[in-house]
């Protein structure tokens, strides 16, 4: 072979090695179950709940703090005495009918739009945690540019499909005005769907504003472009702060998540099927209500998921009965053709350790079985939420893209061509010189970046790293590579015109945005 002949098949084998060694971040498409579903109850008891449920509703009632909700029961014809609101059966099901099965997700970047509901679902990082794990391992209170970064994790990484709000809260900003710029950096950082905010109305309200401005008003009528979330109070209560930001969303037809805060054995009976019974019927009171708002309006059944420690009163992740709930809500909410929301990869580890992963590994297991749409909470969490790993937000990451090639389900696409092969090599042969092997090599099994395979001599001479050290690498790595999707220069000024507007307008206080 000749110099230059050498030389080119060099430059040739380079070029493949860096085409493999560029890291992918192209958004995974929404996955789309092809594994069969996990279903513990029987079409029977799938009734005995929805029974037990209904029976709640229309015997013991829900609560509804909110005046504006209480007159819009009794036009709808619900009874209304005080506060408690009574649904009959016959109601609750004439008005959940009308929610959207499915529907697409629209982001400002067309090409990362998402199918949802049904067989798609979509993983969503956590939110809410008043501190973060940084790239020294440290726990501290998170700042405007820690969200910025976890933003931009969530734009780079494949399998998270949306960003969120506060993944983490940026203490540096006046609470009274902290969802202006947790929106603008959720739009700003990442052209994937989002969150809003719901922490009052009036927030919600801004929220709506600034999406019309980056996708416009008209377009939200029609489109889903961003995801709310009104927590529950259970047992059985809906606050006025949650019930007008689901108003705000409603307006505009903006989905919202309907979800009853659940702490088993503590604000439930000490029983997981009348747990289920309960949480049912607090999501069908909210679902039902939406639709009382604005029939049509996509709603989502939610819920956040915990079993209570009955010896410390700890809220606990990944124990069995969780697994089961999350099967049994999937069941109930498919009774209802509703799509349905769960928490992913939640664990009460204090750092990212053993019990970290096994925590997080069962519910995210439990979860993809039980088929689950909208998979909220899928990376960073840790410590009952009290922070948010950046080391653990891209292993979770890459958990969700394991997780997301085997609920796909089984590939059949080069089945003959592989089975040719056996041939080829035959008896004491080995595979992996093939031309199949080497058309397939990256893409056969999953190979994940964030788990040493190695021989342990092998790791040793590379320095004995740990999976927390190389997940904070990977970090590092990650947004030394970011780019940002810069937004339209001219939504970009007037996004940041109305947030100036709004600053002036709002006190900087340390309590919600309630009135202005």
């Amino acid at each position: 072979m000749s110099v230059e002949a050498v030389g080119t098949t060099r430059r040739g084998r380079g070029a493949r090695k860096a085409v493999r060694q560029k890291r992918d971040t192209n958004m995974l498409p929404a996955l789309k179950r092809g594994i069969p579903l996990t279903e513990p109850m029987s079409p029977e008891q799938v009734v005995r709940i929805d029974n037990a449920s209904m029976d709640i509703l229309e015997n013991v009632g829900v609560v509804f703090r909110d005046d504006i909700a209480l007159a819009d029961w009794k036009r709808a014809g619900a009874d209304v005495r005080g506060e408690h609101v009574h649904l009959d059966r016959g109601l609750v099901r004439e008005l959940i009918s009308s929610i959207p099965s499915s529907f697409t997700y629209h982001a400002r970047n067309p090409a990362k739009n998402l199918p949802f509901g049904n067989d798609h679902s979509i993983f969503v990082p956590m939110t809410g945690a008043p501190f973060l794990r940084d790239l020294e391992d440290k726990r501290r209170n998170p700042t405007l540019d820690d969200l910025a970064n976890f933003h931009k994790l969530s734009h780079m990484l494949p399998a998270i499909h949306s960003s969120a709000h506060h993944i983490v809260e940026p203490y540096d900003h006046p609470i009274s005005q902290r969802h202006l710029r947790i929106t603008y950096s959720s739009m700003k950082h990442s052209d994937k769907t989002f969150m809003g905010m719901t922490t009052s109305p009036k927030n919600a309200e801004d929220v709506m504003d600034m999406c019309a401005i980056l996708f416009g008003r008209d377009f939200m009528m029609t489109h889903p472009v961003v995801t709310g979330n009104c927590n529950g109070n259970s047992p059985l209560v809906w606050d006025e702060t949650m019930l007008g930001a689901l108003r705000a969303f409603a307006k505009y037809n903006q989905p919202i998540l309907c979800s009853p805060f659940v702490l088993g054995g503590a604000n439930t009976p000490a029983s997981t099927a009348a747990t289920v019974a309960q949480l049912n019927a607090e999501a069908l009171s909210a679902l039902a209500y939406t639709q009382v708002v604005r029939k049509g309006t996509p709603a989502i059944y939610g819920h956040y998921l915990a079993t209570v420690s009955m010896k410390s009163g700890a809220p606990m992740a990944g124990t069995p009965e969780i697994s089961l709930m999350n099967m049994m809500i999937g069941q109930m909410a498919r009774h209802y053709d509703v799509p349905w929301r769960t928490s992913n990869t939640l664990g009460g580890a204090k750092t990212f350790d053993a019990q970290a992963g096994y925590e997080s590994a069962t519910t995210l297991m439990a979860v993809l079985m039980s088929g689950a749409n909208y998979i909220w909470h899928s990376a960073g969490w840790n410590e009952a939420g009290m922070h948010c790993s950046m080391a653990k937000f891209v292993v979770d990451a890459e958990q969700c893209a394991m997780g997301h090639r085997m609920a796909s389900g089984i590939k059949w696409d080069d089945f003959d061509q592989a089975l040719a092969a056996v041939a080829d090599v035959g008896p004491g042969g080995h595979y992996l010189g093939h031309p199949h092997t080497l058309e397939k090599f990256q893409d056969a099994f999953f190979m994940p970046e964030m788990f040493d395979n190695n021989s342990i001599e092998q790791w040793q001479a590379d320095g004995a790293v740990e999976i927390n050290e190389r997940a904070l690498k990977r970090v590092h790595d990650l947004l030394g590579e970011y780019e940002e999707p810069k937004l339209d220069e001219g939504v970009n000024e007037e996004l940041l015109d109305y947030i100036a507007r709004r600053e002036r307008e709002i006190p900087a206080a340390d309590a919600l945005n309630q009135d202005l």
